[in-house]
């Protein structure tokens, strides 16, 4: 549906529902480069549940009129001046990625307008990288697959989509490019120079839901002894310097115990404790590999080895140091 918001042509989806103003409503806002595609399966769903769903293209984005806004600031005031075009005094809003910059600035410069805010894999501050920037400010394809590989990673080269025949990379690839005519080169300059998500998370005052997606990977040990899997997005990623991890010099990554799944082997697993006999590291009885641990500093976090997750390259990683000398 199309209606003029400051003068210029502006897209959303309602999911093919007329606005209700008895039902409570919910403002969905893509990230960079993307559009009201994003929301489409979430968006249906609340739609036949009671609620009036507004999925935006901002502007310069889908089929909303140009050119697209250079400011978080800028998109925030313009997804309020969408509400009051369509008469809605105040909604839910749930943004992703770049959505989650505009929604902090909109639930401090608009609170009157919000009712919940959900944050899905944002942050406070999104600096880009200055080659990746450079490609989209030149509109060059190569940001669009260098964005691809970087959001889906190496598991999205593999396939993995629930629908037969479609392609995670391919679907995102199409619809960034349908963006890259600048629009692309201006969100992420618009993400490198926001500087006010700090003190505008500070100020929020709404219920509020911070949602970090991850997945699960899969690991074994050499032999295939010992498999497990893990849910993790892959971030915390260290190196120890203790004296038994100097040794097997692995990468870890490190999640809650809540997050690790052991699915074949316990039997085949040895134990090897040292020093106050707290932490629990665990090998393989038959390769020697070793496969995680039980940490001493964390009763509720483990460390598993990178290497051993099969959809893992841990040269592709780099990692931070965990001082565990200093624990000795």
């Amino acid at each position: 549906m199309k209606l003029k918001v400051n003068g210029k042509e502006a897209y959303y989806t309602s999911s093919g529902r007329e606005i209700d103003k008895n039902q409570p409503s919910i403002v969905f806002v893509h990230g960079s480069g993307l559009s009201h595609v994003t929301w489409v399966l979430q968006t249906r769903y609340f739609a036949f549940h009671g609620y009036n769903t507004i999925a935006v293209d901002l502007p310069g984005h889908g089929d909303s009129e140009g050119p697209p806004l250079k400011t978080i600031e800028e998109m925030a005031d313009w997804v309020a001046d969408l509400l009051t075009a369509l008469g809605i005094e105040k909604a839910s809003y749930v943004g992703h990625s770049q959505g989650c910059l505009v929604g902090l600035e909109f639930a401090q410069r608009h609170p009157e307008k919000l009712d919940l805010l959900a944050l899905i894999n944002g942050s406070m501050s999104m600096k880009m990288n200055t080659e990746l920037l450079d490609l989209a400010l030149n509109k060059d394809q190569k940001a669009v697959d260098l964005m691809m590989d970087w959001v889906h990673g190496p598991l999205g080269h593999k396939g993995g989509h629930p629908v037969p025949g479609l392609s995670h990379l391919g679907m995102g690839g199409q619809l960034v490019s349908s963006n890259n005519d600048g629009t692309l080169g201006a969100d992420f300059n618009a993400c490198d120079k926001y500087t006010n998500g700090e003190t505008a998370a500070k100020s929020i005052k709404h219920p509020t839901l911070c949602i970090k997606i991850v997945v699960l990977h899969k690991g074994s040990c050499h032999c295939k002894a010992i498999e497990f899997e893990i849910d993790s997005d892959l971030e915390k990623i260290m190196q120890c310097n203790c004296s038994i991890c100097i040794r097997k010099n692995a990468k870890m990554i490190m999640v809650p115990k809540s997050n690790f799944k052991l699915l074949k082997g316990k039997e085949d697993l040895s134990l090897y404790q040292f020093n106050l006999n707290l932490a629990e590291h665990f090998f393989c009885k038959h390769c020697g590999i070793y496969t995680h641990h039980n940490r001493r500093t964390d009763p509720n976090g483990m460390g598993i080895n990178l290497g051993c997750l099969d959809d893992v390259d841990p040269l592709d990683y780099e990692a931070g140091l965990n001082d565990g000398r200093k624990l000795s």
